[in-house]
Parts: C-alpha cells; sequence; structure tokens
C-alpha cells in the first residue's frame, strides 16, 4: 500500500477548495493511505474528509531550524512514498527534504521548488483557471508520471451531512426565530478572515435591503470568532428587515452544519463562502479587481447554476468595491434564487 501526503496547510478557504484534489486521488489509488498536513484550525473538517485517511497537524515553532526538524521528524514518521504540495512553502520543502520523502511533488514557481524533485510549472498569480482546478493538476501529474490516465473531476457537493439531521436543523432554527415557512433563509457573512476583500456594512446593508423590497426573505448575519462586531453593525442598519445573528462559537463543523440549511450564503472570498460552495448551497460571492483574486481563481465548488460573482471592472485599490452597483447585484442574486 502506497502512502502519500497532500499538504494544504494554509487558510480555510484554500483547504476547501483542496477537497476536489484529494478527491481524484482517493478515487485514483482506493488501497493507497492518503494523509494530509493541516493546521490545527481546520482540522476538524478535514476529519470529515471521506478523501483523507490520516492527519499531521502543523504545529509552527517560532524557530526556523526548530520548525524544519520538527516538522521532518513527522513526516519522516509517516514513511511516506510520496508527497504532493497543493501549498509550497520553503518551510514544508525544506521538511519533505530532510524527511527524505522519495518523490516530493509540487510547483514549480517558487524558491521551495529546489527541494521538491517532482516539479509541475504553475503560475497561479496570473488566474488562469480555478484555484481548485491549479490543485487537482498536481494530483494529475503525480498520477501521469506513475503511468495512469487521471479520473475525470467528481461533481459537487463535496462536504455532505445528513440530510435529516439539516432538515431538523432548518426546522428548529425557524422556530426559534418565528420566521415564515415561506421566507428563504439568505446568510451574509461580513467578515473577512483576515484576507479577503469585502463589502462595506453600508454596501451589505443596501443589498439586504434592495433584496427585502423584492421578496420574501429571511436573513442571518453569520460571524466567526471575532468578527461579531462587524455582524452587529450590520444588524444595527438593516433593524427593519428581518433577520438574526448567528455567532459561531461551537467550531467550524457546527458552523458548517448551519450553513448547509440557508437557500444562498453571500460573502467575499472567505473560508465560510467555501464551505458553502462544497456543500453545494447557492452563493452570491463579492471578488476584487485583482488579478491574483478573480471570480476565476477563487470560484466556488458548487455547481456552475447555483452560484454568481460579483467583481469591479478596474482595480483602484482596497476600496475598489464602492464602484459595484448594489441594485444590480441584488437583482441578479434573486434571479438566481428563482431558478
Amino acid at each position: 500500500m502506497s502512502r502519500i501526503l497532500v499538504i494544504r496547510n494554509d487558510k480555510l478557504g484554500d483547504f476547501m477548495l483542496a477537497w476536489p484534489a484529494f478527491s481524484l486521488l482517493k478515487r485514483q489509488y482506493p488501497d493507497a493511505c492518503i494523509t494530509a498536513l493541516v493546521p490545527a484550525y481546520t482540522q476538524p473538517l478535514a476529519e470529515l474528509c471521506p478523501w483523507i485517511d490520516e492527519l499531521i497537524i502543523d504545529d509552527r515553532h517560532a524557530s526556523v531550524l526548530s520548525d524544519a526538524t520538527h516538522l521532518s521528524r513527522l513526516i519522516r514518521a509517516g514513511r511516506f512514498d510520496a508527497s504532493i504540495s497543493l501549498f509550497s512553502e520553503m518551510r514544508t520543502a525544506l521538511a519533505l527534504w530532510l524527511a527524505r520523502v522519495p518523490a516530493r511533488f509540487g510547483p514549480a514557481t517558487k524558491l521551495a521548488q529546489g527541494f521538491l524533485n517532482r516539479r509541475l510549472k504553475q503560475q497561479r498569480s496570473r488566474s488562469d483557471k480555478p484555484e481548485f482546478e491549479y490543485n487537482a493538476d498536481l494530483v494529475r501529474h503525480y498520477i501521469e508520471l506513475k503511468g495512469d490516465e487521471p479520473l475525470g473531476m467528481q461533481a459537487p457537493p463535496f462536504l455532505q451531512f445528513d440530510p435529516d439531521e439539516i432538515a431538523e436543523n432548518r426546522r428548529a432554527y425557524r422556530h426559534e426565530h418565528e420566521i415564515d415557512d415561506d421566507r428563504k433563509l439568505i446568510f451574509i457573512h461580513t467578515g473577512s478572515g483576515g484576507s479577503a476583500i469585502n463589502l462595506s456594512m453600508q454596501q451589505f446593508a443596501e443589498l439586504a435591503s434592495r433584496m427585502d423590497e423584492a421578496g420574501r426573505f429571511y436573513f442571518v448575519l453569520t460571524a466567526g470568532p471575532g468578527e461579531l462586531e462587524t455582524a452587529s453593525a450590520l444588524s444595527a442598519l438593516i433593524k427593519h428587515t428581518p433577520h438574526s445573528i448567528y455567532h459561531s462559537t461551537e467550531g467550524l463543523v457546527n458552523f458548517s452544519k448551519l450553513i448547509g440549511i440557508c437557500d444562498l450564503f453571500i460573502s467575499g472570498s472567505t473560508g465560510p463562502l467555501h464551505i458553502a460552495g462544497a456543500l453545494n448551497v447557492p452563493t452570491a460571492a463579492f471578488y476584487p479587481a485583482r488579478q491574483s483574486a478573480t471570480p476565476l481563481r477563487w470560484q466556488t465548488l458548487n455547481a456552475q447554476n447555483r452560484r454568481v460573482a460579483f467583481s469591479p471592472k478596474n482595480f483602484t485599490g482596497d476600496n475598489d468595491m464602492q464602484t459595484l452597483d448594489i441594485a444590480s447585484c441584488a437583482d441578479r442574486i434573486i434571479e438566481l434564487l428563482e431558478r
């Protein structure tokens, strides 16, 4: 049985966009043991991924030398035949080399490639394709170098929960907040995860107000750890629009199950957005006009007819989202909901 280490140890959204690659690898080699290197933050969802057999938790050390040697010991203990770095950085590439992993696959676009011996040229910053395709390309490269023909991409959803549990959660949330059965549940996530450029609170408020004028909706303002303030700010701006706040304090799995009850998830390119995409929940996503952050590059995993994306025509700095026509965005979102 071959043992393969797959590295995607960065942010939550990036990890969710690696699920198609994990799926492809495990379906191609069902008898292989697939281990994922992930941070503790994404561990709860990694444990749910049906194509991951084992985990290594990446607990970084402060010292560069101790960090690399510690990580190399963890990797060496796994006795891996190959590694695939979906996210490549110097520390992990060095640790793989120190651990003497025989075949070390990864992108040939960073200095870290010097420690990899099976490289694939990728220029992800050009945003020529979705991030999940860049990830899958590395797995296909591994498969092809083994002399095999890669399988096709799996159709969504990638993340699934018990339908009866989701239905009960939906019923319970409606009952708790006295939501009429004919109102669609629209989730708005105002958090940024520290990296995504999002709409302003005023723009989110205008979007909710315009949608409220056009249909029967109930808005759930979601907030992760440290994001309650922004959700509360939006709540104050839409006080006459039916809504409630959900503050995620019970972990990523419970938050993901809650996302599963909504009819549409609205946010910037954040981790929760990509959880919604993996669940095949309809999404409305907002992206800045940056080449490295385009709607194509950070496309969600849901079906094409279940997503809509918005981006300004030109990049004018961090405030470029102000150029979006919110009324037009609201119309397109309602069209998506009516399909």
